[in-house]
């Protein structure tokens, strides 16, 4: 199938090496630009004849319909392309803050990643965790500074901005700045300053490793609409951006779960080892077809091979953040909802019917965690915003033809002890036997959940043990306040025992199950409930208000900076009492507040007295 408007690369009469591709994944900070840029690099390039707009609902990276009619990027596209004999995979993310859990399974991915800033707005709140993101991911990072095309923006303090805000490491590469990016080099870099030193000058190959290491930060300024700075972006990627060396070992990752229009279920992977061929049998399942997309057209081939980004058919267990050969399994996104809404289905709809679908939608998105009360015949969807319900609703539509509608979010919380306790379990009815008994303690603050085996394999064999521990992982254990999820606990088998006769392996599932439940009901619980991390920038008459809000809102802040006319106030707030405060902030700001709020994670719940 050819691909529309946009050329393909083809491998072997242009002599690339499949292994020599870089993936590189586009980030930002809703409405800075990041598909104009994806197109402008495209078009620039020379793989785009027409260069499409977001405002034209034309964008090639922009498929979905709702993507097009909102102007945002909803899930992430791959489009392959070549700059001068440089090979990319383009990865265009989301940069709505609701979507950012597709944003980071993308990023599992990536040898590079550009990361784009409106010149208008600097850095915001998601910007700061997109960028926390990509340290945790050790992705080596470009700065692409858009908009610049914009009246009053000022280049000079937006580097100051950068370099305060972001990292000391980041540096303008522009053309204007080549007599001053040495010098800026070796001030960042004690390697590079050496270098500097001794020669007067530093080497490419010296920043190359440094960008690859992340102590510098390539910035590149433009305007994606009117392709200013985008030719510079491209030359400092080709000129930066190492190619990566890959294993002849096979290994691939998982990095998301689609369908396309005829319902096939798409594996979309990377390749970072050896190859994979079609009728290949991985994880004991055959693959049938192995494709590369740009937009939502694709190639069929036969083969891939390390550095390769694809979707094969004929997966039906594959999930995000799985690994085959040398890989290892990924954990799944820290970003994650705080907001479960009841999925109100129409009369004639039988919820057990609609069930699986909705699993084949959390499949896509693990992040939905669709969760049904059998007690009360319900199904609910967790999600991280209003514009993600819209967008789940829309494809229940489109995708089943059904029309539901959603009930009021309520806040996801969760439990966890506050001290160490044991839990015991019998199973024991008639010809069958089991008893377990388990270590519970509280673990750190955002650990999560963690099992371990203290048990002598002369009292329990190492089969059952095993099987105790799949027991533990295999489902969410629901706490005894509220029935929220535990977190934030050790869960040790210290001990079991077993009928050499009568025990059989759905025996132990019984006994764990209930030895967890036991040990919860003897131990003193704790609540917990999300909390936002945030900044607030306000006019200065406006602290005291601000402040007094903050305490109202049983959160805690400190001022930061007094500047000229604005005030910076940063602090922690639960998201249960900060849900819509920024109307408040615009209201009595008269527009000139600034709001960015990022989940800190959970903590002890303010008022779990009265729940």
């Amino acid at each position: 199938m050819k691909c529309g408007r946009i050329r393909q690369i083809n491998l072997k009469k242009s002599g690339i090496k499949r292994e020599s591709i870089v993936v590189l994944g586009i980030l930002a900070h809703v409405d800075a630009g990041k598909t104009t840029l994806s197109e402008a690099i495209l078009y620039t390039s020379g793989n785009l004849r027409k260069l499409g707009r977001v405002d034209n609902r034309d964008a090639f990276l922009d498929t979905y319909e709702l993507e097009r009619k909102r102007g945002i990027t909803i899930f992430s596209k791959q489009a392959m392309l070549t700059y001068e004999g440089y090979p990319i995979t383009l990865l265009d993310t989301p940069g709505h803050v609701d979507f950012s859990a597709e944003m980071e399974r993308t990023l599992q991915v990536l040898d590079a990643a550009i990361l784009v800033i409106s010149a208008s707005d600097g850095v915001q709140g998601h910007t700061r965790t997109l960028w926390r993101l990509l340290k945790r991911y050790e992705i080596p990072t470009f700065l692409f500074i858009n908009k610049m095309d914009q009246p009053d923006v000022d280049k000079a303090q937006l580097m100051m901005e950068l370099t305060k805000e972001l990292d000391g490491g980041c540096i303008d590469f522009g053309k204007d700045n080549e007599s001053l990016r040495e010098e800026a080099l070796a001030m960042c870099d004690e390697e590079l300053l050496n270098q500097f030193l001794e020669s007067g000058s530093v080497q490419t190959e010296s920043v190359k490793k440094a960008v690859r290491e992340r102590r510098v930060f390539p910035c590149f300024f433009g305007s994606a609409l009117k392709l200013w700075g985008v030719g510079e972006l491209l030359q400092g990627l080709k000129e930066y951006a190492e190619l990566s060396e890959w294993s002849d070992e096979f290994g691939a990752r998982v990095f998301k779960i689609t369908r396309d229009v005829q319902g096939n279920r798409l594996t979309h992977l990377k390749v970072t080892g050896g190859k994979l061929q079609a009728k290949d049998v991985i994880a004991s399942e055959k693959i049938n077809q192995i494709r590369l997309y740009s937009g939502d057209k694709f190639e069929s081939v036969t083969e891939v091979r390390a550095g390769d980004i694809c979707a094969v058919t004929g997966l039906q267990e594959t999930y995000p953040g799985q690994g085959f050969g040398v890989e290892k399994e990924l954990a799944m996104p820290s970003l994650e909802p705080v907001l479960s809404y009841c999925v109100e289905l129409p009369e004639e709809t039988d919820a057990a019917v609609m069930l699986p679908k909705l699993r084949q939608l959390e499949e896509e998105d693990p992040m939905l965690q669709i969760d049904y009360s059998e007690e009360h015949g319900e199904i609910y969807a967790k999600v991280m915003g209003e514009v993600q319900l819209e967008v789940l609703q829309s494809m229940i539509e489109e995708r089943f033809g059904v029309t539901v509608s959603f009930g009021t979010g309520k806040i996801v919380y969760k439990e966890t002890i506050a001290k160490p306790v044991e839990g015991v379990g019998h199973f024991e009815p008639l010809r069958h036997y089991a008893e377990v008994h388990l270590f519970l303690e509280p673990g750190e603050a955002g650990s999560g959940l963690t099992f371990a085996a203290d048990c002598s394999e002369d009292v329990l064999s190492r089969n059952w043990q095993r099987l105790v521990l799949t027991h533990l992982e295999e489902r969410a254990h629901r706490g005894v306040l509220t029935g929220s999820v535990i977190t934030d606990m050790k869960i040790t088998l210290v001990t079991g025992k077993a009928h050499l006769k009568h025990t059989e392996g759905g025996d132990f599932r019984q006994a764990t199950y209930r030895a967890v439940r036991q040990g919860l009901m003897e131990a003193e619980s704790v609540l917990l409930e999300p909390m936002y991390e945030f900044r607030l920038e306000i006019p200065q008459e406006a602290i005291g208000r601000a402040m007094t809000d903050v305490e109202k809102m049983h959160g805690r802040c400190i001022l930061e900076q007094r500047e000229g006319k604005l005030a910076l106030l940063t602090g922690t707030a639960p998201v249960v009492t900060m849900r819509e405060y920024q109307k408040e902030v615009t209201a009595y700001t008269k527009g000139t507040g600034k709001l960015s709020c990022e989940l800190k994670g959970y903590m002890p719940c303010h008022n779990a007295h009265v729940r």
